[in-house]
Formats: structure tokens, C-alpha cells, sequence
């Protein structure tokens, strides 16, 4: 079961009982086919013939006897490879607009290779902080690489992953006939993350300010925030809002959908996978990283509605 801890901050104790990923191993096996041959040695001008025959079967065999040797070492290695992640565990902050997709990789990842899997999901100011607080923990999956600068001194490398798109969204019916970022100034409720802790928040402020229509907002009340990406869309599928600034993955609930607006694509930003200082297996971890560059990964990223980095 993944922990979802989106409002909330985990003491370390609590991180260690309450995150936590159900996974399930599956074991290989190697099937090594073998091969034999026979043949006879008539007399007369027949024998150089069998003897050709013989020698070419006994090659055949061999190769075929390397060929199985060879498979069988190839599979024996893979089998080393992930029973040595059996016993070990990673533990991993991601962002919380991310679980699902993340949820799936790290399950995945689990299934094959039997490493614990265990993740926080949270906004980037509670896991700034648990980071901070416990220094503790082997990766960090940050909404962008911004939110990596506040624990920069415990980031040990980062990689990009994927393309984090920020969104127009309103429910399914438009009330406000909105077509452009512009077009936020008429609202009478906006749903935003919060600007101090979430990277979307940030990024809605940042462009509304932009845009010239940030404080005419304010002044009217007509801002909401809420503590996670995930949060917005669901509150304007249920009519909670008339528009909102979101991760463009979050937008996948019935009575809400996309305004087709290049308006925040200066705003895009890209998702690290930031391995930390306090990484406690290294196997477990470089593992982990080619898995997040595996096509597997990528394909699962892709379903969400992510663009790869």
C-alpha cells in the first residue's frame, strides 16, 4: 500500500511504519535445452562420409551445449542480479501530482527485482522539511527542479525524467467561456495550489502576476488554494470552481477538461529524480535509477500524459 501523506508531516518513526508499497516477486527460471546426435559407419567409400557426419553432429553438439552454457549464465546472472535486491529497501519522497504514475513504476520495480519500495507522497514544502528534519531517505522526485534548491545540500546527483505541463482547466461545461490565461481576470472562483509550498501554485502565480491580473484577483477574493495539484481537478469536476491552474496529468476526472491555450508553455518545467546524500544501499539505488530510464518507466509515464525530459 503506498502511503499517501498529502497534508501532513511523518515524524521518522512514522515514515518507517506508515509508507510502504505491497509488491509481489516473481521468480525466472532458465530452460537449458540440450542436444544429441548419432550416426552410423557404413564400410567402404561410405566411412569418410560418415565420419564427416559424425564430426559435423559432435560440433553441432558442442555449440549447442555452449550456446546453453552461455544461456544458462546469462540467466543465472539475472537471477543473482535481482536476488540480491531481495532484503533491500529504498525510501522515496515524490511529489504528490505524481502518484499515480509513480505508484505503477515503483510497483513495478518491486515485482521484479524484490526491493521494498517505499514511498511518501506529499506537497514539496512537507518534504522539504521531512528531508530536512530526519536527513534521511534515498530519493527525492520533485514536481521540479526548483524544489530541489531548498535541500540542495543533501542532493547527492539529479537526472531528469520527465516534462511537468501546467494547464488552463475548468469543468466540462466552461460556465466562463474560458479561451486564454487572460481570460482569469473574469472568474469568480480560481483554484491554484498553494504559491508557497507547491510547485504548480508557483508557477500560477508567476504567470497570473505576468498577466497583470494576479492582484485584481486577490483583491476580489477570487483565489483559492489547496494543498496539492490532484485537489484542483477534482474540485472543478465537481463544480467547485469555474477555472484552475494544474498539472496537465491531473486533468483526468469526468466534468473537467483542458483549455486548448499555449498560454503556459513558457512555464513547463521538467521532473528530477534527485538521488540524496543519505542514500543507504547504493545497488538498490543504482538500480533504481536505470529502471527509471528503462522503457518500461518511460511507456508508464507516457500513459499519464507526460512528455519525456
Amino acid at each position: 500500500m503506498v502511503n499517501k501523506a498529502n497534508d501532513r508531516l511523518y515524524s521518522r518513526r512514522d515514515m518507517l511504519k506508515l509508507t510502504g508499497i505491497a509488491g509481489i516477486t516473481f521468480a525466472g527460471s532458465a530452460l537449458l535445452a540440450g542436444c544429441s546426435s548419432s550416426g552410423g559407419s557404413p564400410s567402404g567409400s561410405s566411412s569418410s562420409e560418415a565420419k564427416s557426419t559424425s564430426a559435423s553432429a559432435e560440433a553441432a553438439a558442442s555449440s549447442a551445449a555452449s550456446q546453453a552454457s552461455s544461456s544458462g549464465a546469462a540467466a543465472s546472472s539475472a537471477s543473482a542480479t535481482a536476488s540480491s535486491l531481495k532484503g533491500a529497501q529504498l525510501n522515496i519522497y515524490c511529489g504528490a501530482g505524481m502518484t499515480d504514475p509513480f505508484t505503477e513504476i515503483a510497483e513495478a520495480f518491486e515485482a521484479e527485482t524484490g526491493c521494498k519500495m517505499n514511498v511518501t507522497f506529499a506537497n514539496a514544502a512537507q518534504i522539504q522539511t521531512q528531508i530536512d528534519t530526519t536527513k534521511e531517505g534515498d530519493f527525492f522526485i520533485a514536481g521540479s527542479a526548483e524544489e530541489l534548491k531548498p535541500v540542495e545540500q543533501y542532493v547527492k546527483e539529479s537526472k531528469s525524467l520527465v516534462k511537468h505541463i501546467p494547464v488552463i482547466a475548468v469543468p466540462s461545461d466552461n460556465p466562463k467561456g474560458i479561451a486564454s490565461l487572460a481570460d482569469l481576470a473574469n472568474v469568480d472562483l480560481l483554484l491554484i495550489g498553494d504559491p508557497e509550498s507547491t510547485p504548480i501554485g508557483k508557477i500560477a502565480k508567476k504567470s497570473l502576476t505576468d498577466a497583470g491580473i494576479w492582484e485584481g484577483l486577490q483583491a476580489r477574493g477570487a483565489v483559492t488554494t489547496t494543498t496539492t495539484a490532484p485537489q484542483i481537478a477534482s474540485a472543478l469536476a465537481s463544480g467547485e470552481g469555474d477555472a484552475g491552474i494544474v498539472w496537465k496529468e491531473n486533468v483526468k476526472a469526468d466534468g473537467a477538461t483542458i483549455v486548448g491555450t499555449p498560454d503556459l508553455d513558457s512555464y513547463v518545467k521538467v521532473v528530477p529524480a534527485a538521488l540524496l546524500t543519505s542514500v543507504a544501499d547504493e545497488a538498490a539505488a543504482t538500480a533504481f535509477q536505470d529502471y527509471l530510464g528503462s522503457a518500461a518507466a518511460q511507456e508508464t509515464w507516457k500513459k499519464y500524459g507526460y512528455e519525456l525530459a
